[in-house]
Order: structure tokens, then sequence, then C-alpha cells
């Protein structure tokens, strides 16, 4: 299978981390059970693992830009502890309507916008109608179907609270709705195989 082409892009908290709202401090900061083993199942099939997150807490002054930094150093040590890693991390700190001066802007890379999609397109040369974007929010599966990707819901973090009370509001239908990412990685690679078939 020519894997090389295909990205899976990933929300961060609610998706690959616990959902705790803002996170101020790496110390709060944990993984999901089964990340670890669904990003490693990633990298052994050569599939890019890209997180793209969206975190307007820069914009809203709970915390200044270096704490994303910090968090991201620590979930790359949580990660390398399963043998596993992230091909690249994207994140937006811009919120259209709050913040000062660079922070508040109407960007395109801000979920649902495709900017930090288009960019993992850029960046390595993936094709984005064979990628894949995972996330507990209908908003990750808008995003996925701009750019001509297939978006999953997965019922961790807000996740379960979208699909039980959001449903029948929600403007696109994910084409799978996962237990966890790993759920989500295990349904990807079956997509996959069912493709190149």
């Amino acid at each position: 299978m020519g894997l090389k082409d295909i990205a899976v892009f990933m929300d961060r908290d609610g998706t690959v981390s616990k959902e705790i709202g803002y996170v101020n401090d790496p110390t709060r900061y944990e993984l999901l059970p089964r990340t670890g083993l669904a990003i490693k199942k990633l990298n052994q099939n050569g599939i890019k693992a890209i997180l793209a997150t969206n975190q307007a807490g820069v914009a809203r002054g709970y915390f200044k830009e270096e704490m994303i930094t910090k968090v991201h150093n620590k979930l790359e040590r949580l990660l390398e502890k399963e043998d596993a890693y992230l091909d690249a991390i994207y994140y937006c700190h811009h919120h259209p309507d709050v913040g000062e001066g660079k922070f508040r802007k109407k960007c395109d890379c801000r979920k649902p916008e495709p900017g930090m999609l288009i960019k993992g397109e850029e960046e390595f040369g993936v094709d984005l109608n064979k990628s894949y974007m995972i996330g507990d929010k209908i908003s990750d599966v808008e995003v996925a179907h701009k750019v001509g990707s297939k978006g999953i819901l997965v019922l961790t973090g807000y996740g379960m609270g979208a699909y039980k009370h959001e449903r029948e509001d929600w403007p696109v239908e994910p084409e799978y709705i996962a237990e966890d990412l790993f759920d989500a990685v295990e349904w990807i690679l079956m997509d996959i195989k069912a493709r190149e078939s």
C-alpha cells in the first residue's frame, strides 16, 4: 500500500489528551488511554501523524504562547515513552473577537478553517483527498470535508455530548464515529485497505 501520501490530522484536547479546559500548566496535561498505541500504529504504517489544534487560550490571555510549547514538549515525551511520535504539531493561537495584536485575527488556520491541513499538504506533500481528520467536535469533521478528507468524530472529550445532544443540528456527518483515537485509527487502516483493494 502506498501510504506515504496519507496524513491523519488529530485534534489535541479531548482527542489525543484529556479535555480539562485550557491547559495552563504542563503538569495538568495527560494523554488519553491508547493514544500512544494509536499514533504508533500510524508511525508503523508510514502514515503521517499530525496534530492540528486550536489554542485560543493565548488570545484570551489565559497563558503565554510559550505554555503551548511546554505542553507540546510534554506530549512528545509521553509519546516517546510509548515508541510513538508526531510528524508535526500545528496550532492556531488566534481568535477573531478577543485578544491583542497578532492574536486577534480572523485567520484561515482556526478550525473549522482548513489552514492547518493545507499546511500539512504543503510541508509533507500529502494528498488531502486520501487523508483524515479526527476530533471530538463536529468542527473537526467540517474542516476535513472542506479539503476533501474524511472526518471522524471520537466519543472522548466533548464527542459524546456532541453525539447525544447536537446530532440533529450537525452541518456535516462524520464518515465514522469512534470510541477513541485508537478505534479511529483501526477504522482508518481498514478504510485505506478497502480503498486500495
